[in-house]
């Protein structure tokens, strides 16, 4: 699965990537995009919990074994979830036919 983390997303480019099933996910805090460092390692917890509303969270492994943790923001549906689920919108259509 996929994911894509940034301060803020144009509309488009947020349906975008949720029809190609791509988790677009916000900072909650907007000052944690700065704890993110070059060489870290990001792990996304509680995806197979996924629902609508409900914030994920992501714990930043740094290079020098320190970790934060941060808070992600989406705005799935329950229909986008599926998508990401399914690794795209098309695949769910191609399952229908």
């Amino acid at each position: 699965k996929r994911q894509v983390i940034v301060r803020s997303f144009a509309r488009i480019h947020e349906s975008n990537l949720k029809k190609q099933g791509i988790l677009p996910l916000t900072f909650s805090d907007p000052s944690d995009y700065d704890k993110i460092l070059e060489k870290d390692k990001i792990s996304i917890i509680g995806l197979s919990e996924l629902a609508p509303g409900l914030p994920l969270q992501a714990v930043l492994s740094h290079e020098n074994g320190e970790k934060d943790q941060i808070v992600l923001n989406h705005t799935m549906s329950d229909e986008h979830i599926s998508w990401f689920r399914a690794g795209a919108a098309l695949n769910i259509l191609g399952q229908t036919n």
